[in-house]
C-alpha cells in the first residue's frame, strides 16, 4: 500500500470490464437492474432460512424502498423491478422477454413460489412500501427487504443499496468498506492501479497502452478467447439496442406522453451532415429504447446507456473501425469508468448526473481518443476534459422518468466526448488539472450537492412544470 501526494491511501484496485458493462434493461441500472438483483438475493436467502427452518406456512415478503428509490422508483419501475427479482428474473433473463405482459401476471399472483412448491404471500400493492422518510444514512438508495411471519414478527431481513451501475451492496459490505461501493483490493492482477496517475506510471514503465494494460489484467482470470468473445457481446447488444432506437417510433411509457425523435431526426441525415448531428441521434436512440424498458447496455449506467454506443458507433460505421479497435475502446473506456466509480461515484441518487453522463462522456472520451492514436497521457486528458465539463450537474428527471433532460443529455454528453477527445489529442497530454482532481472535485460537488437535485425529482427542471 503507498500514499499518494494528497495522503490518501493507495490500494491495488480493480473491476472488470465485463462487470462495468453489463446487458439488461431499461430504464434504470439503480432503480430497475438494481432492485431487481437485490430481491432475487433476498429470494436466494429466504431459501436458505426455509431449508433449516421450522416456519413453513403463513410467511410474507415485504419490501421497504428509501430515499431516492422511493421518489424516483414508480417511474423508474422500481416497483416492477422487485416482483420480477423476487419471482427469480435477473435482468440479463429479460431481454427477449415482453416485460409489461409477464409483470402483469406475476402482480396479480399475490404469492411467489418458492423451489417450485412453497408458496410465500407477496401482494406488490400492500408490501412494497414507498418510504419518502429520511434515507438510509449509508446510501440514498436503500432497500429493505423482509421475511415475515402471520404474526407480523421478522424472521429475517437483509438491507441492500443500489450503488450505481446495476450494482448492489448489502449493509454489511458498505460498513465494512467504509465506503459505498464495492471494490476488491486486488495485487494480483500484474496493472492494478488505482489512480490515473499510478496508471500512467505504469503505462511510462511498462510501454504499454491503457487498453493493453486492462487487457493483462482481465487474461489473470479469463482466457483471450472468452473475453475476446464477451467484448464482442457487449458491442452486438450496444449496436442492436442503438439501431432499433432508430428504427422505431411511437410514444414512450410513463404518462408524459413524449414522443421517440430519433427514427425522424436519423431519416433527415445524410452525407454532408453535421458530426454532432450523428452522434446526437445515436445517442438518443439508445436512450429512448431504455426509457422503454428495452434492452441496453450498462455504459455505466442505464441513464447514460447512450454517449458510449453513440461515440463508437460513429466511429465504426463513419471511420471504418475494426473489430480490434472496438474491443480497445471498451478496454479502455472501463479502465476511466473504474477509476470513477473506485474514486467517487457513477450513481446519480449519490453525485447527481456528473456521474452517470459526466463519467459515460470521460470514458467514451479516453476510448475514442486511444482509437486516434492518442498516448496514454493524451486519453488521460481526454478524459478529464469531459469530465471536467460535467462537473456540477444535477440529476432532476421530470415525472422520476428517465425522459427528461436525459435522453437530449446523452447526446451533448456525446458531442462533449468527441470534442474532448479532439482537443486533447491537438495537445501533448499536459494538462493544469490531472484526472484524479478532477474525480476528486467532482464527489466533493456531488456530496454538496442538495438531496433535491440527486435523482429525486424534488428540485430543479423535475419541478419546473406548471400544472393547467
Amino acid at each position: 500500500m503507498k500514499i499518494n501526494k494528497t495522503g490518501d491511501l493507495e490500494q491495488p484496485m480493480f473491476i472488470s470490464v465485463l462487470e462495468l458493462f453489463k446487458i439488461g434493461i431499461g430504464p434504470s441500472s439503480s432503480h430497475t437492474m438494481g432492485p431487481m438483483t437485490a430481491a432475487a438475493d433476498f429470494l436466494n436467502l429466504v431459501s436458505k432460512f426455509l431449508s433449516r427452518s421450522k416456519h413453513k406456512s403463513g410467511l410474507r415478503i415485504q419490501c421497504i424502498l428509501k430515499g431516492s428509490l422511493a421518489f424516483t422508483g414508480k417511474g423508474h419501475a422500481s416497483d416492477k423491478a422487485v416482483v420480477l427479482g423476487l419471482n427469480g428474473y435477473s435482468p440479463k433473463s429479460l431481454i427477449e422477454e415482453d416485460t409489461s405482459l409477464l409483470i402483469k401476471t406475476l402482480w396479480n399472483n399475490k404469492s411467489i413460489k418458492l423451489n417450485g412448491t412453497e408458496e410465500i404471500e407477496f401482494s406488490p400493492e400492500a408490501d412494497i412500501i414507498f418510504d419518502n422518510n429520511d434515507p438510509l444514512p449509508e446510501h440514498p438508495n436503500g432497500m429493505i427487504f423482509n421475511l415475515i411471519d402471520n404474526s407480523g414478527k421478522i424472521l429475517l431481513s437483509q438491507i441492500y443499496f443500489s450503488i450505481g451501475g446495476g450494482f448492489i451492496n448489502t449493509q454489511a459490505e458498505i460498513q465494512n468498506l467504509k465506503a459505498p461501493i464495492k471494490m476488491i483490493p486486488d495485487s494480483s492482477r500484474p496493472y492494478a492501479f488505482s489512480s490515473a496517475e499510478s496508471m500512467l506510471q505504469m503505462s511510462v514503465e511498462s510501454g504499454l497502452s491503457i487498453a493493453e494494460m486492462k487487457r493483462l489484467n482481465e487474461l489473470v482470470f479469463i482466457s483471450e478467447n472468452e473475453l475476446n468473445n464477451r467484448l464482442d457481446e457487449i458491442w452486438n447488444a450496444m449496436r442492436i439496442c442503438l439501431e432499433r432506437g432508430l428504427s422505431t417510433d411511437g410514444i414512450l411509457p410513463g404518462g408524459l406522453n413524449i414522443n421517440r425523435r430519433a427514427h425522424k431526426i436519423f431519416n433527415q441525415l445524410n452525407l454532408h451532415t453535421n458530426i454532432t448531428d450523428w452522434l446526437s441521434v445515436y445517442a438518443m436512440a439508445v436512450n429512448e429504447e431504455n426509457s422503454a424498458g428495452h434492452m441496453v447496455v450498462t455504459a455505466p449506467t442505464n441513464g447514460a446507456a447512450g454517449v458510449i454506443p453513440a461515440v463508437l458507433y460513429y466511429f465504426i460505421n463513419h471511420r471504418n473501425g475494426t473489430k480490434e479497435q472496438i474491443r480497445e475502446f471498451l478496454l479502455t473506456a472501463s479502465a476511466i469508468g473504474g477509476l470513477i466509480k473506485h474514486r467517487s461515484s457513477i450513481s446519480g441518487a449519490e453525485v447527481g448526473c456528473q456521474g452517470e453522463v459526466g463519467s459515460a462522456s470521460s470514458m467514451a472520451a479516453a476510448g475514442l481518443c486511444a482509437l486516434k492514436g492518442g498516448t496514454p497521457h493524451q486519453v488521460e486528458n481526454a478524459a478529464e476534459i469531459a469530465l471536467e465539463h460535467h462537473l456540477g450537474m444535477t440529476c432532476d428527471p421530470i415525472g422520476g422518468l428517465v425522459q427528461i433532460p436525459c435522453i437530449e443529455r446523452n447526446a451533448f454528453g456525446a458531442v462533449k466526448a468527441y470534442t474532448a477527445a479532439s482537443l486533447a489529442l491537438r495537445g501533448d497530454g499536459q494538462q493544469f488539472i490531472p484526472l484524479d482532481k478532477c474525480i476528486a472535485a467532482m464527489k466533493e460537488t456531488g456530496l454538496a450537492m442538495s438531496h433535491k437535485y440527486k435523482e429525486t425529482s424534488l428540485g430543479g427542471l423535475a419541478v419546473s412544470i406548471t400544472e393547467c
